[in-house]
């Protein structure tokens, strides 16, 4: 999930030692608090675990709510310490890395120079590189804002601590300093045990978008601007000059702009959204341009100003009469002062303008960030001719380089909706004209129908056409789409993302739709290849979204067909000649089960790039990966360098969701780490596997031991899913009914329209209650039958061979092993036992069976033990997260049963009948224990 870091035992002591340091100043919070009483049931829960857990159990069920909600917040406390207690230990660590091996981008360029790869070639992908994280609001961060922050400022202590320490010498902490961070400590454990973690009701998705605006304008801050001049200093010492203009990293977000299931994503919304990430992205501006006020003071008595900038800042001058004559006055000399107190005075006209609705005024406010930047860049090029050299290539090109990442807005705004939704205003459409019954047309007749109406000329729809409520908010989406351009710049949105998309059509759709509203336009003609096809304009690029394992078979297929349709190659060739394409892990391992969804991506990869390659387009992979490895996670440099050969020639995208943004960007020395961690995989990757890095031999001979093992495991997770009685073990077995009542997401867990069974749930719901009862299915389930069907075949020696030496195997298989390690089916057994009815408990011994068989057949392919092995640091922090996680558990089990039965409901499933109120009380503890143990899981799903 986050940049890793082998943990010597010097460190790894240290990390206790600070764990135990904080969890001594929690059970003194405690008492101060709450009184010593809970401190005693904290540590007498803490003996019965290690020494008799069943008598932990029974004495966890004889405890009233009060004291049982009391107990599991102290134990969530002590995991929010623990991790945020590991992460800075974590940065720590990675610190010293980089002192001793160089970071991750001076790593990946000696590993270039060292192949003796051409300036030319490093140039070319240079040129390309787009690595841009996308925040979500997928709801997996269980943890408040507040919670997060107070954890913040703890970690914060710990490094400054440690920061001071190193710097005087010392071996050990002064006692003075150390009394001091103590007492600073105690205050926030204090803060931190006062403030409900709970949230009281669901978010909007204003506030989700603040949320992701609070790291996005940190990241701006301080991380991602280190970051890029690392990485231009990287390319020169490589003999590659990258302007400061380019954007080898930007952000993207879909919250706002993703509809698909979110009833509350309206049109509307995406406009608020967008003014949110404005207000904050002016701001770090503002902050941007302050600083270079402070620095640029270079006096046109002493050194010439070229003509351009002096234009410039005469027009700017004549335009902006209300700039203050104290800066006139002042700045007479320091004409670019005088250009940058301009340039601060447009950046406050625009937030003016943008809050007001006013239009813009050229000379007086900024359209998109693009009009900024040329400001900065007559200022760069003035410097540069005028003896300036050092300061045009030193802070102004920084601050060029992080306007240019964030823009104005901060992060660019993915669209999303799912296909269904796009036909329905069609048939709608095409009903009032009265000429076809589209919503009963086949694929293929909706493809050609599609096809004719993108070559022709007509509108279907005026702006007050009728339609249902629904498809007019699905219509208007695409109006919206073209205001916010013109409103904020062209660059606020430029890609939309058609979900489950299964067949050209769903795309076409969705195509159609844009021109009517002026989003896409192509000449008459062009689709016969009469016209240029350079007549075709399009505002925005569309992306699939291939999210099940049937679409990611047929996904070369599928590229290939809408490519070779004239016209919508034209909108591609508009567009630049890119076409993304987004591989959707979470919904295809829910589908097929983690082993088939990991080959069947691997393999869509594949077919994507020779498909794109035979149609002169780059490909723009967009990988929706999830915090969990049951939703595609991992660990994100080794996730890209085993992506095939030949997949990423600098572009790339990649989600960023939940608890994995927490993970990554709390501290700035870990938001550092990560972002350069990723960019230096990129690099890498498009630089250095541009072939094969085994022969074609041995290629073939484990993509046919792959499909062995994906056929067994396929077939033995889709026995598991199709049982009949698996959806009731589900909801009997898991605390899933508590998600929506934890109110950390705007979105809900399942799809309109769906059942009380599994189909219309959501990946998010599915990986969250089997991780909550610790049975975490989503992350191992079917390997074991698919690596014994190998085996059996004969194949032991060749998965031994793919182990050692396929970076993508090897990549699946430690995931996996990370996920059979979390996994405990003694403590899963707690919640069978009391909650699940006799007849349902068979589909448990078919978990266990296969989790057994698991752990055997990975450990005949790694030669480990035991789980873990080679990993001991890592092994023994999860042993002790779990000895901490038992009460969490055992509570859990206990207040779920007596929620259940205290509620009287039609339906004995998640999602229907009418139910009783619960007892407040009674769901606050058990949503106490959620929380906790997400926190020391690190997953809520």
């Amino acid at each position: 999930m986050s940049a890793e870091a082998p943990a010597s035992s010097d460190a790894d002591a240290a990390l206790r030692a600070d764990i135990r340091r904080l969890g001594s100043l929690l059970g003194q919070s405690l008492v101060r608090q709450d009184g010593q009483q809970l401190l005693d049931l904290v540590e007498e829960v803490r003996a019965l675990v290690r020494t008799d857990p069943e008598a932990a159990a029974e004495r966890l069920t004889g405890l009233d709510v009060v004291a049982g909600t009391q107990l599991a917040r102290a134990f969530s406390t002590y995991f929010h310490l623990a991790n945020i207690t590991e992460q800075v230990h974590r940065a720590r660590e990675l610190r010293r890395i980089r002192v001793r091996e160089g970071g991750w981008l001076e790593r990946a360029a000696k590993l270039i120079a060292d192949r003796g790869v051409g300036v030319k070639e490093i140039g070319s992908i240079a040129s390309k590189l787009a690595v841009r994280p996308v925040f979500t609001a997928h709801p997996t961060e269980a943890a408040r804002r507040s919670i997060l922050t107070k954890l913040r400022a703890v970690g914060d202590e710990l490094d400054a601590e440690a920061v001071a320490t190193a710097l005087d010498g010392s071996l050990e902490p002064d006692k003075t300093r150390t009394a001091r961070t103590d007492r600073r400590l105690a205050e926030l454990l204090d803060l931190l045990w006062q403030t409900d973690e709970l949230r009281l009701e669901r978010p909007e998705p204003s506030d989700e978008a603040r949320n992701a605006v609070y790291y996005l304008a940190d990241l701006a801050g301080g991380a991602a601007p280190q970051v890029l001049d690392d990485l231009y200093d990287t390319l020169k010492d490589l003999g590659v000059q990258l302007p400061p203009t380019a954007r080898p990293l930007s952000f993207g977000s879909w919250i706002g702009g993703d509809r698909d299931g979110n009833p509350f994503v309206t049109p509307a919304v995406t406009r608020d959204v967008l003014l949110i990430q404005h207000e904050y992205g002016i701001r770090a501006a503002e902050g941007v341009i302050d600083g270079l006020i402070d620095e640029i003071s270079v006096s046109k008595r002493l050194r010439g100003v070229s003509l351009d900038l002096s234009a410039s800042l005469a027009a700017d001058l004549d335009n902006l009469p209300e700039l203050p004559a104290r800066y006139r006055r002042v700045n007479l000399e320091e004409s670019y002062r005088l250009k940058l107190r301009c340039i601060r005075l447009k950046l406050q006209h625009t937030r003016t303008r943008l809050a007001t609705g006013t239009p813009h005024k050229p000379g007086r406010d900024y359209l998109g960030t693009g009009e900024l930047i040329a400001d900065l860049e007559l200022m760069r090029a003035s410097l540069a001719r005028n003896g300036g050299q050092l300061a045009a290539t030193g802070k102004l090109a920084s601050a060029i380089r992080t306007l240019s990442a964030f823009g104005l807005q901060l992060a660019t705004l993915d669209v999303r909706e799912h296909a269904d939704a796009h036909h329905e205003v069609l048939a709608q459409l095409y009903r009032r004209v009265g000429e076809v019954d589209y919503a009963h047309l086949d694929r293929d007749s909706r493809r050609q129908l599609l096809i004719d109406e993108l070559n022709g000329r007509r509108p279907l729809a005026t702006r007050d056409t009728g339609l249902t409520d629904t498809a007019r908010k699905t219509f208007d989406v695409f109006a919206a789409i073209r205001e916010v351009q013109e409103r904020f710049g062209p660059e606020v949105v430029e890609t939309y993302i058609i979900s489950m998309t299964q067949g050209i059509d769903d795309v076409l759709a969705a195509v159609v739709l844009a021109r009517e509203w002026g989003l896409v336009e192509v000449s008459a003609g062009a689709g016969f290849g009469g016209a240029s096809m350079e007549s075709a304009r399009a505002r925005i690029g569309f992306a699939p979204l291939l999210e099940q394992a049937r679409e990611l078979e047929m996904a070369g297929e599928m590229l290939d067909d809408l490519l070779s349709i004239p016209v919508y190659r034209a909108i591609v060739r508009a567009r630049g000649d890119v076409q993304e394409v987004m591989l959707g892990y979470s919904d295809s391992n829910k589908d097929a089960g983690i082993t088939t969804s990991q080959w069947m991506i691997h393999k869509a990869q594949r077919q994507l790039r020779d498909v794109a390659a035979r149609h002169g387009v780059r490909l723009r992979l967009f990988h929706g990966r999830g915090g969990t490895v049951g939703r595609g996670g991992g660990p994100t440099h080794e996730a890209i360098l085993a992506q095939p050969w030949g997949t990423l020639d600098g572009a790339i995208k990649v989600t960023e969701q939940g608890e994995v943004i927490s993970d990554k960007y709390t501290l700035p020395a870990l938001a550092r780490e990560n972002l350069e961690l990723t960019l230096a995989a990129v690099l890498q990757s498009a630089l250095l596997h541009t072939e094969p890095r085994q022969p074609a031999e041995a290629l073939a001979r484990w993509d046919a031991a792959m499909e062995t093992v994906s056929s067994a495991a396929f077939a033995n997770y889709r026995a598991l899913v199709e049982n009949p009685d698996l959806p009731a073990y589900f909801w009997a077995a898991t605390p899933t009914e508590l998600l929506g009542a934890l109110n950390i997401g705007s979105r809900p867990a399942k799809r309109p329209n769906a059942d009380a069974g599994l189909g219309g749930l959501r990946a998010i719901p599915w990986v969250f209650g089997w991780t909550q009862s610790r049975q975490i299915v989503p992350g191992w389930f079917g390997v074991g039958s698919g690596l014994e069907a190998a085996r059996v075949a004969g194949l032991g020696d060749v998965l031994r061979e793919m182990h050692e030496k396929w970076h993508f195997f090897g990549t699946f298989l430690s995931n996996v092993e990370m996920m059979l390690a979390k996994t405990d089916l003694e403590i899963a057994s707690r919640y069978v036992d009391t909650l699940v009815p006799q007849p349902l408990k068979p589909i448990f011994d078919v978990i266990r069976a296969e989790y057994e068989k698991t752990v055997t057949e990975v450990l005949a392919i790694t030669g480990e033990s035991s789980l873990l092995e080679r990993q001991p640091v890592l092994d023994r922090t999860l042993g002790v997260r779990d000895s901490y996680l038992q009460p969490l558990h055992h509570l859990q089990v206990s207040l779920l049963a007596q929620y259940r039965a205290s509620k009287v409901a039609d339906t004995g499933v998640w999602g229907g009948g009418r139910r009783s109120s619960p007892d407040p009380a009674l769901e606050r503890a058990l949503l106490t224990t959620v929380n906790g143990i997400a926190a020391g899981m690190r997953n809520t799903g």
